[in-house]
């Protein structure tokens, strides 16, 4: 989660008054430091894994929906064969949708729709959409609610998409404080409490993932580890961006929960078009000649992967970087804290934003350097050994060379 141009300059003044940082960075002692020798050889890390297959399928830009609907049925049945879904099972889609604002600002509207449709022609039961908004657009506490992530959804499309294929909508705070539940991540994650999840996961068999590839203001990117800020609570993500040293950790973290993790069936992106700055819910869009589905039954695999894409769009469209209003990300390790505090006063107020920890930002020059990827590498106990698969042919040889290179470890 993060903010808006318009609601940077609204709440910078409120960030910027606030007292100096005093909590000390949390006793856990996983905190991830860049790597600037691009080669994972810590103690903490041991040997590759076995081969994590990542398939991509190129997408032309006309005509679009028919070519995004190719892409996404073949790179979906050759990262699963579906085997796990079982005649009536009922099925989660989580996409992104942090706001109302259209596509690259959240998961590809038309894609759900396809992949709902692909579920149903596989024999699935009931196919729930569901997701929760960012505080700048919503905040749920145990007395009151502000927003609506349906209004939202029907602004940006995904609703009428999802609903059009056969799909139900499921949105969280509709059902009040009580429609969470506490379920614990894995140690070594960094969160000092249970995190708050839906009920709603403990009712479906299977969860699919539908991130989108963006920047991110506060995180550097966003992609499927990131976007599991969306189920969590209100108190769950003021510890969050409060205990700010770990958020990489944190954030990966959530996908360790049982309800989470053990469900996990297939993470797959559209990203025909991204934000190449800014974040997350606009930014400067940059739409390759030749769009990506991407997919994989691996979620740090597919991130891998999607966030080489990303770096691959950003050095095609460099311009505007530095400017602060452009890309925050890009200016100072001050404008980041001072972003996140303003996180945290709009989720918990002025004492709690005055004693978050500080924010720190990275100069991240490949995925090696990533604090998320690395936060996962450490978490999950593995580098994993990335395969990219193009089943149809249609990614050109030398893009799929392009990724080979950034996502091989050496």
């Amino acid at each position: 989660m993060s903010l808006t141009r318009r609601d940077f300059i609204r709440c910078s003044a409120v960030a910027s008054g606030l007292a100096a940082w005093v909590c000390p960075f949390s006793p856990c002692s996983a905190k991830i430091e860049p790597n600037q020798k691009r080669c994972i050889k810590l103690p903490s890390y041991p040997v590759c894994k076995a081969a994590s297959k990542v398939f991509i399928e190129g997408v032309d830009k006309i005509p679009e929906t028919a070519s995004v609907e190719t892409a996404l049925s073949i790179a979906a049945e050759s990262a699963t064969d579906f085997s796990w879904l079982g005649k009536g099972d009922s099925v989660l889609i989580k996409p992104v949708n942090n706001s109302g604002e259209k596509y690259p600002a959240t998961t590809h509207p038309e894609s759900i729709a396809i992949i709902v449709r692909l579920l149903k022609a596989k024999g699935a039961g009931r196919i729930i959409v569901s997701d929760m908004a960012g505080v700048q657009h919503l905040k749920l506490t145990s007395k009151s609610l502000r927003g609506s992530t349906r209004a939202l959804m029907m602004k940006n499309g995904i609703l009428q998409a999802a609903v059009s294929a056969g799909a139900e909508m499921y949105f969280p705070e509709e059902s009040g404080w009580n429609a969470f539940f506490e379920d614990g991540p894995e140690k070594g994650t960094c969160w000092k409490n249970g995190i708050m999840v839906p009920r709603i996961i403990n009712e479906i068999d299977h969860i699919i993932l539908m991130p989108r590839v963006a920047r991110h203001a506060l995180a550097g990117c966003t992609l499927g580890l990131k976007a599991a800020v969306g189920y969590i609570r209100h108190d769950s993500r003021l510890e969050y961006h409060h205990d700010a040293s770990t958020l990489f950790e944190k954030h990966v973290g959530i996908n360790t929960v049982p309800a989470i993790s053990n469900r996990l069936r297939l993470v797959i992106t559209t990203a025909t078009k991204m934000f190449v700055t800014f974040g997350p819910d606009n930014g400067k869009v940059f739409e390759p000649e030749t769009g990506l589905v991407i997919a994989s039954t691996d979620i740090t695999a597919h991130d891998m992967v999607s966030l080489a894409w990303l770096e691959m769009g950003r050095d095609k469209d460099p311009a505007g970087w530095p400017v602060l209003i452009n890309d925050p990300y890009e200016s100072s390790d001050a404008t980041v804290d001072m972003m996140n505090r303003a996180v945290v006063y709009m989720l918990g107020g002025v004492g709690e934003a005055g004693s978050a920890q500080k924010l720190m930002r990275y100069n991240v020059r490949s995925i090696w350097e990533d604090p998320t990827l690395n936060a996962a590498f450490k978490i999950f106990g593995n580098v994993p050994r990335i395969v990219i698969e193009n089943p149809s042919g249609s990614v050109p040889a030398p893009l799929k060379d392009e990724f080979m290179k950034r996502v091989t470890f050496n």
